[in-house]
């Protein structure tokens, strides 16, 4: 599928400094340029979040993921390359990122994404997206996009249209953390 046309207002909120709504591997997410850390500041405000909570990012291939931390161990290449669920690696080293975005023990959750809309759009801007439920802090994920707040919907610059009448049954993705910089544990199957 083309999704030029659906991601280019998008990509712009995102340039901008703004947030957006789009629909993830598993639920609708909030996202924001993950370099940016007064985007990232937006998100928390939105979701009544506390700074400092725990983020995923979404890149679209295992090169870009190599921009953001120091070493992808052996084994999680192959996860990587051979996972047909989504899955989220927790790395120990990141880098290029702000420190905003780090978890309190300097790690960083990213998912090399394989929905082809998100994909795309990561492509499309270059850069890692953060990925965090459409919902404010406590209240249930929403399973479809009729099913988010509408002071999410209005806290956003640009939504997108793919998949707004598709209900998720996707379940959360596989969670592993990279541990002594070569060993994988599972923390979520």
């Amino acid at each position: 599928m083309n999704f030029t046309k659906e991601i280019a207002p998008l990509v712009e909120a995102l340039e901008e400094g703004n947030l957006i709504l789009y629909p993830t591997e598993t639920i609708w997410g909030i996202g924001c340029d993950a370099t940016n850390p007064d985007a990232i500041k937006k998100i928390d405000a939105l979701k009544n979040r506390k700074e400092g909570k725990n983020y995923i990012l979404l890149v679209d291939s295992e090169a870009r993921l190599a921009e953001y931390v120091e070493y992808i161990p052996p084994k999680a290449s192959n996860l990587i390359a051979y996972h047909t669920r989504p899955l989220t690696i927790v790395y120990d080293k990141p880098k290029n990122l702000p420190a905003c975005l780090l978890a309190e023990d300097g790690s960083i959750a990213i998912r090399v994404s394989l929905d082809p809309f998100c994909k795309a759009l990561v492509n499309a801007f270059g850069k890692p997206i953060v990925s965090t439920s459409a919902n404010i802090s406590g209240q249930p994920y929403p399973k479809t996009f009729l099913d988010i707040n509408n002071a999410i919907i209005k806290g956003v610059a640009s939504i997108a249209q793919y998949k707004q009448y598709e209900e998720s049954e996707t379940p959360p993705s596989v969670l592993v953390k990279v541990v002594d910089g070569e060993d994988l544990i599972f923390l979520r199957k």
